[in-house]
């Protein structure tokens, strides 16, 4: 049984930070992307940030510079590193894990962003 466990979110101003944290449990096996999207309200799910096998990394042009994304050695926590926070990336975050022949999503965690 494969599980995403998200934690971090909450509210913050514009220019805080949060640092979100997914927890995978259970064994998945093959090569496989980790990654980050979001959904703010009225909107469509969007890309944040994926990091690959072999450690390459990808960024929305909207948050390039601002957010980091990683994991752990063991691959079964990834991060995301929130700074310079903005209106505008308030959405529910959503963890994902996928691969060839499977395809895992957490919960989802809210971040507001607001003064």
């Amino acid at each position: 049984q494969v599980q995403l466990v998200e934690s971090g979110g909450g509210l913050v101003q514009p220019g805080g930070s949060l640092r979100l944290s997914c927890a995978v449990s259970g064994s998945i096996f093959g090569i496989y992307v980790m990654g980050w999207y979001r959904q703010a309200p009225g909107k469509q799910r969007e890309l944040v940030a994926i990091i690959i096998s072999g450690g390459s990394t990808k960024y929305a042009d909207s948050v390039k510079g601002r957010f980091t994304i990683s994991r752990d050695n063991a691959m079964n926590t990834v991060y995301l590193q929130m700074n310079s926070l903005k209106p505008e990336d308030t959405a529910v975050y959503y963890c994902r894990v996928s691969g060839v022949a499977y395809d895992y999503w957490g919960q989802g965690t809210q971040v507001t962003v607001s003064s």
